[in-house]
Formats: structure tokens, C-alpha cells, sequence
């Protein structure tokens, strides 16, 4: 399987200036390629449009200053733009899975750069790493590669921040798990609730949030393309970059724990596009990572011989006593706690879902819909005897 390991670096000045360069070749090889395609009434192919765009520009004075930079980066600019349309076609046709993919869009020199070179345009060189017309740069070797990469990707992101991405390939690693099982329910407040009875509470990103909003307002009254609004952009850069970087460490950290304690990992399909039309939850939503997580989850599980199951959405955890199978009424997320009517054991709400979505997974789930009711679970303690549900704080 393979793998991405990506490091920082930091060039030298005039390093910077050549890496500008490039991403300026780049961006200018996509939009001019972006643009013919849009022009034509049938879309040009690769080799089409790297003939135009790439031999034949450089031999104009308009784009003689393509000749300047490596020729591979260019190349695999006209090839991205061609599996982005293939994602976009695939997509309205329905043979991709998950959200549907937007038509290309041209690239901005104020959003996040890229320049992907394969072999033969860099090479490992004495713990640095060659780039073609650029010269070698050092990244901070933070671990070893695995094996040889196969294609190298020089980033620069909004806030200024240089990073090598490679890719390699990466053998399964096998290893006894304590567990047999866990299932796991995502929260907002606690962002995982295990079946084993652990919570992980989720980072708390309310200070560098507001921060965000301010310096925002700030922007908005500042006139476009002024020095000013530059530098606040780049600030609201970096505290993105920092609630991206403490999400990113949290959920690999979590994600690791539980990939190497557990055999089977269960995590229900959350509909996370229809959650964020919450206009009171959508902020939080947002900013926890719930899809991340599961991605982390899923290739880890591949990586140390695991088996991931995703459960169906539809199935009512929450709704369900794991004790008795008992099935309540949909209750408001107010309410953390149920008794319940029929065995009278009390049920901590996440504690009691994430049990029956492990059950469900491992195919072991009650049949619930045969079960008897003697009265109408809702959400107040007062009409049904048997019935008591508490809130005792907010998810």
C-alpha cells in the first residue's frame, strides 16, 4: 500500500524565489489549460493540451519564461487537471462515491501552492533532497523513509509554510490486538464515547476561533489588495494552520490507540453534510474532524492488518436499550440519560449508542422490533412510571 511522509523545510532566500517561480509556472499551465478546455467544444486530452500550453507556449514571448523552470512540475499540472475532470465526470455519472465533485476551478496565487515532480526531477542526496532547477533542500528528517519515493510534492500553504510530501510504498504490519472489538460514537463536546466505556474529549477550540472571527472583521473593512489586508491574511492563515495542526495531532493520536488496541473498529456513516445545515451546531460540527477520523481509522486499520466496518446511519443506536432491546421514542439530544421502561436499568446516552453500534457491527444486535411496550417513552419523567430521563449536561 502506499503512504505519504511529509516534512518541513525551509529554503534559503533564494531558494524562495525559484520555488515562486515555479508555482507561478504551475498555476499559469492550469489556468491556460483550464481555459482552452473550456473553449473547446470537446475537451482536449492530455497530450493535447501539453503541446499547447506547455511546447508551443514556450516558444512565444508571452510564456518564454516557462523554459525557466523543470519541465516535469509543468507536465503533472496538465495531468492533475486531467484527473480532476475525470473525478468531476465520474461523479455526475455516479460511479464516485461520496460528495459530488465540482467542476475545476482556476488556481489563486494567494491560496495554497503545489509542484509535484516524479523520478527523474529530484533525487536523495547526502540528507537532502535535489529538486530540478532548484537546487537541494533540507527538510527536517522528523523519521525515515520507508522506501524509495516515487513522486515528491514541494507545498507552500497560505501561511507561508514550506513542506515535502513523498510518496512511497509501505508493507502491513501484523500485530495482536488486546481487544476483540469496539464500537465508537462521535460527539461534539466528547468526541468518542467507546464501547469499553473510555471517552476522548475533543480539543478545545474556542479561543483560536475567535481570534479568527475578529481578525476577519478586520479584513473585511480593509481594502483589497493592500499590504495591510495581506498581512491580516496571513495571520488568520496561521491560526488556521493551528486548530488544523491540533485536530490533525489529536485524531492520529486517538486513532492509532485505537487501531492498535482493537481488532475489528465500528463507526457509524454520519450524514455530516446534512448536520452542518444546523445553523447552532454547524461551527462545532465543522471543527471537530468527524471524516478525518474515520479516514485516519481506516487506512491504519489496513496498514496493522485490522477490519474497519462503517454501520448503516439508519440504525437506531440511540434509540435502543443495549440491555433489553427495548426501543424507545426519538428522544431530544438534550436528554443524556434514559431509564428504561422495560428492564429499568439507567443508560447513559453515548455510552449506551456506541455498545449497539458495536453489537450491530459484530451482528449480535436485538431484535428490538419485536419488543413489547407498555408505555410511551418521552422526553419528561412525568407520564410513565417506568420511565425516568435525566440531562444532566449538554454533548
Amino acid at each position: 500500500m502506499k503512504a505519504r511522509f511529509r516534512y518541513r523545510f525551509y529554503p534559503t532566500s533564494q531558494q524562495q524565489q525559484s520555488l515562486a517561480q515555479l508555482f507561478g509556472c504551475v498555476r499559469v499551465v492550469w489556468n491556460d489549460s483550464l481555459a482552452l478546455c473550456k473553449q473547446s467544444e470537446k475537451k482536449p486530452s492530455s497530450t493535447q493540451l501539453q503541446k499547447v500550453v506547455i511546447t508551443q507556449a514556450k516558444k512565444t514571448e508571452e510564456r518564454a519564461w516557462l523554459s525557466e523552470v523543470s519541465n516535469i512540475p509543468l507536465q503533472q499540472s496538465v495531468t492533475d487537471l486531467e484527473a480532476a475532470f475525470k473525478n468531476f465526470f465520474h461523479s455526475c455519472k455516479g460511479k464516485r462515491k461520496g460528495r459530488k465533485v465540482g467542476y475545476p476551478k482556476f488556481k489563486k496565487r494567494t491560496n495554497s501552492q503545489s509542484a509535484r515532480f516524479r523520478i527523474g526531477g529530484f533525487s536523495l542526496k547526502n540528507g537532502g533532497v535535489y529538486l530540478a532547477k532548484i537546487g537541494i533542500v533540507n527538510p527536517i528528517w522528523s523519521r525515515s523513509l520507508p522506501s524509495e519515493p516515487s513522486s515528491v510534492t514541494v507545498i507552500k500553504d497560505c501561511a507561508n509554510r514550506y513542506f515535502l510530501s513523498f510518496v512511497v510504498e509501505v508493507q502491513p504490519i501484523k500485530s495482536e490486538a488486546k481487544n476483540q472489538s469496539i464500537g465508537i460514537d462521535l460527539g461534539i463536546k466528547t468526541f468518542a464515547v467507546m464501547s469499553n466505556g473510555e471517552k476522548a474529549e475533543s480539543p478545545s477550540y474556542k479561543k483560536l476561533d475567535r481570534k479568527v472571527r475578529k481578525l476577519q472583521r478586520k479584513e473585511a473593512r480593509q481594502p483589497k489588495d493592500s499590504k495591510r489586508r495581506n498581512v491580516t491574511r496571513i495571520k488568520i492563515a496561521k491560526l488556521h494552520n493551528r486548530i488544523a495542526d491540533t485536530r490533525r495531532d489529536f485524531l492520529h493520536k486517538l486513532s492509532t490507540k485505537v487501531v492498535n488496541e482493537n481488532q475489528v473498529i465500528i463507526l457509524e456513516d454520519l450524514n455530516v453534510s446534512g448536520m452542518l445545515k444546523n445553523r447552532k451546531l454547524s461551527r462545532a460540527i465543522s471543527q471537530q474532524g468527524w471524516r478525518e477520523f474515520r479516514t485516519f481509522c481506516e487506512t491504519k486499520s489496513e496498514k496493522f492488518g485490522r477490519e474497519f466496518q462503517v454501520i448503516s446511519r439508519w440504525e437506531p443506536t440511540s434509540q435502543v436499550c443495549v440491555d433489553c432491546g427495548f426501543k424507545w421514542d426519538k428522544i431530544d439530544l438534550s436528554i443524556r440519560s434514559v431509564l428504561c421502561p422495560s428492564c429499568g436499568t439507567e443508560q447513559d446516552r453515548d455510552k449506551n449508542a456506541s455498545r449497539n453500534i458495536e453489537k450491530v457491527g459484530m451482528g449480535n444486535r436485538h431484535d428490538y422490533k419485536r419488543a413489547q411496550r407498555d408505555c410511551q417513552t418521552i422526553s419528561v419523567a412525568e407520564p410513565c412510571e417506568a420511565s425516568s430521563i435525566t440531562a444532566p449536561s449538554g454533548r
